[in-house]
């Protein structure tokens, strides 16, 4: 079983940038495609990102497209995600997970063994 840690998250002005890492242990996850979501208060879980583990595909919420970036480092078991030109609406709690379903590379129900989060908060 792969269990998933995330840090970087912080308080950064609007315009500012943080990168997320999220790291494994247990069982390397460099089998799976790896997916970053977010709950914003009051919100449902929402997609943000998710990379395969080859790292030659990439999938981006319209939301952030341009602006997050995501990566691996298989070596390290480590996916990070660079988040440049943050806004307001970026506040959430972030956390990483695994794909270990079948399904949609963006639904929340294709993932599990979900990190604990890391907060970003965004100030105008």
């Amino acid at each position: 079983q792969v269990h998933l840690t995330e840090f970087g998250g912080g308080l950064v002005q609007a315009g500012g940038s943080l990168r997320l890492s999220c790291a494994a242990s247990g069982r390397t996850f460099s089998d799976y495609v790896t997916g970053w979501f977010r709950r914003a208060p009051g919100k449902e879980r929402e997609f943000v990102a998710a990379i395969a583990w080859s790292g030659n595909r990439r999938w981006y919420a319209d939301s952030v497209k341009g602006r997050f970036t995501i990566s691996r480092d298989n070596a390290m078991n480590t996916v990070y995600l660079q988040m440049n030109s943050l806004n307001p609406e970026d506040t959430a709690v972030y956390y990483c997970a695994p794909k270990t379903y079948r399904g949609s590379e963006d639904v929340p129900r294709s993932y599990d063994n979900w990190g604990q989060g890391t907060q970003v908060t965004v100030s105008s």
